[in-house]
This record gives structure tokens, C-alpha cells and sequence, in this order.
């Protein structure tokens, strides 16, 4: 095709998750992504844009409503039951979608935030075909190709675009309110459950941290100076902390089970019968507890890289970080031993410090990268 001929020029709407590259990126690349995403995810729309100032692409995605219904269904997105039918919540299955609270609504049964995990989940699971390549990336059967190039830089960011109206709306009950409850439904609702249950304990701790404070402070007050009556009330409070602790911890088992069960994350499949994540490699085999087609990686070559390879990395590097402090403490320990140096001298072996602190800070972030992204064999 012509140069740009492929880009449409209508305007960009509805978009929920945005996808951007580098400013080096080729048109090569963009059209062998946009044609994979095409053809291994129909259910998706993306339009692609160019910002004229930063030089950056950008893939606006996007899935109609009768497709987020049906990827609702794939990964088994919990959802509301009406009443007649039973109540409560069930995860969604599109052949009894007549049974679901706001299913006639395409505005209001899906949150931002369900949308968009959809969406992610599709991209994610974006798998190559034995023997794919692009430039000096070759993929492995059945990789997920936008991780991988996400990890190698072919790809900038991923991430989801905030609704307006609603941030507006969280803003006012939310962040500017004064003395009021902390709107956790709508917070459920934008952000998820994770973030939702976060500021649910957040907000139950500050409460309950009111109790000890309030407690302490009377003690405090009617405490005598002499040492036996501070003894006496530091047990008292002691005894009076660990009761709370105890109270507060059961509270907290009652109110998150509470949450869970009203956002629909109480009784979700155990980890041993979830999709493996993105980044799993491994041969194709068939299941023998399941029976389906699944990626497997032998436990004992994972126990392998672990043995020979993690644990002396990790070992090397603690004794590198002690010898390293315990040369700078001889360092300062000689050079305050010198009473005719400079001060400013006196403060090299902490200027020395802080550079090997960064330094190794650096080089460890590497080997830790490296060490994951070899560890992704496993789950």
C-alpha cells in the first residue's frame, strides 16, 4: 500500500484500550500486528492513529457489545442474576444471557473496567504459529506475541483509558468528600475488585485505628511520672493491643468475606484450574487431569534452573553487596584515622557508597529481569 494509505481518517470513538509503540516503529511492524490482531481476534476494532507532535502510533481497540458478551462468556466474567432467576451472582454464559440484571442495556451491564479486562485478555492470548518472525524476534509455538514484544520494546504501553464522566463523578464523592463513606461499589465498579478491596481495608484500619489512639491518649493523660505507674500502663496497653489486634483481625475476615461475596469473588476457580498466564511456555500436551489441550513445562528442569542457576546468582550477589559495604567501612574507618585530611574528604567513602548503591542498583534490576523472564517457563 501507499505510504499511510492504510490509516483510516475517521474520528476515533469508543476506544477502551489503547496500545502505543516507539517512534522508531516501521509501517512493516504495524501492519503485521494490525493483521495478526485482525485475523487471530475478529472480535476486536482497531483504528490506528498518529500523533503528529511526539511521532507516536497508536492502536485505539475497541469490541462491539455482542463480542464482550461473548468474551464474557470465554473467561467467565461473574455478573448479577435477576431476581426471578435465583439472585445473587454466576458467571456469564451467553446461551442463558435472558437471566442477567442490565443484559437489555448495552450502556450499563458491562463497567469500564470489565471491558477492559476483556479486551486485555484477547490481547494477551494473542498466540504465533510455528515458525512466525518479525525482524529478529522469533516466536515460539503458541507464544503470546503482544507480551513478547512488549518486552522486547516493539511495543510501548498497553493500558486502559479512564471514563471522564466517571472520574468526575468518584472525584466528587470520593476525593473531595469530607466525613462521608467511602463510595466502594463505584470504586468496585471503575477500578475492580483488587483496588476496591485495598481502600475497603484501607478505610476499616483507619477506623479501627481510632480505638488504640483514643485509649492511649486517656492513659497517657492519668498516668503518674514515677517509673511503677508508666510499668503498669504500658502492660495495660498492651494487654488492651493485643485484644484489639484480635477483634480486628476477626472484623476484618467478616467484612472482606462480606465484599467478596457481594462483588462475586468469593467461591472463583482455584489457581490449579485457571488459564495460565500470558508469559507461560512450554510444549503442547493434553492434560491428563482435565483432558484438554494445555502448555506444560517439566518441574524438574524449572528445579534445574533454579538449583544451578537462580540460587548462585542470587548468592554471587548478596556477597558481592558484602564485601562491597564492608570495603567502604574500611575505608571510612582509615580515613577517619587520618587526622590531617580535609572534612569534605572525611564524606568520600559515603559519596563512594550512595555511586555503588545506584550503580548495583542498576545491575541487579537487569539480573532480575533476566532471572523473571527465565522463570516464565513456570507459572
Amino acid at each position: 500500500m501507499s505510504h499511510k494509505a492504510w490509516m483510516k481518517t475517521v474520528p476515533t470513538e469508543n476506544c477502551d484500550v489503547l496500545m502505543t509503540f516507539p517512534d522508531t516503529t516501521d509501517d512493516h511492524t504495524l501492519l503485521w500486528l494490525l493483521n495478526h490482531i485482525r485475523l487471530g481476534i475478529p472480535e476486536l476494532i482497531v483504528q490506528v492513529r498518529h500523533h503528529k507532535h511526539t511521532r507516536v502510533y497508536a492502536f485505539f481497540v475497541t469490541a462491539t457489545y455482542e463480542s464482550l458478551l461473548r468474551g464474557a462468556d470465554e473467561i467467565g466474567l461473574r455478573k448479577p442474576v435477576k431476581a426471578e432467576f435465583g439472585g445473587g451472582m454466576r458467571s456469564f454464559s451467553c446461551e442463558e444471557d435472558y437471566i442477567y440484571e442490565n443484559i437489555e442495556n448495552e450502556l450499563y451491564f458491562f463497567t469500564s473496567q470489565e471491558r477492559q479486562n476483556i479486551i486485555r485478555y484477547w490481547l494477551e492470548n494473542l498466540r504465533a504459529k510455528q515458525g512466525e518472525s518479525l525482524h529478529n524476534i522469533h516466536f515460539l509455538e503458541g507464544q503470546p506475541i503482544i507480551p513478547e514484544l512488549a518486552a522486547r520494546g516493539g511495543i510501548q504501553q498497553i493500558f486502559p483509558l479512564h471514563e471522564q464522566r466517571m472520574l468526575t463523578r468518584l472525584m466528587k464523592s470520593w476525593v473531595q468528600a469530607v466525613c462521608e463513606a467511602q463510595p466502594l461499589d463505584e470504586i468496585c465498579d471503575y477500578f475492580g475488585v483488587k483496588i476496591a478491596m485495598y481502600f475497603a481495608w484501607l478505610g476499616f484500619y483507619t477506623s479501627a485505628m481510632v480505638y488504640p489512639a483514643v485509649f492511649g491518649s486517656i492513659l497517657y493523660t492519668f498516668t503518674e511520672s514515677d517509673q511503677t505507674s508508666q510499668d503498669i500502663c504500658c502492660v495495660v496497653f498492651a494487654i488492651f493491643n493485643v485484644i484489639w489486634a484480635t477483634l480486628f483481625l476477626e472484623e476484618w475476615k467478616r467484612r472482606g468475606a462480606e465484599f467478596a461475596y457481594k462483588w462475586g469473588t468469593l467461591d472463583t476457580p482455584a489457581e490449579s484450574i485457571e488459564e495460565p498466564r500470558p508469559q507461560f511456555r512450554g510444549i503442547k500436551r493434553i492434560s491428563p487431569v482435565t483432558s484438554a489441550e494445555e502448555f506444560y513445562y517439566p518441574p524438574w528442569k524449572r528445579l534445574l534452573f533454579q538449583c544451578l542457576v537462580s540460587i548462585p546468582v542470587c548468592l554471587a550477589c548478596l556477597s558481592i553487596v558484602f564485601l562491597l559495604m564492608l570495603g567502604c567501612f574500611q575505608l571510612q574507618e582509615f580515613v577517619l584515622s587520618i587526622q590531617e585530611l580535609p572534612r569534605i574528604i572525611r564524606f568520600l567513602p559515603k559519596i563512594v557508597l550512595a555511586v555503588i548503591v545506584t550503580a548495583c542498583d542498576e545491575v541487579y534490576k537487569k539480573i532480575a529481569y533476566w532471572l523473571n523472564d527465565m522463570g516464565a517457563r513456570g507459572w
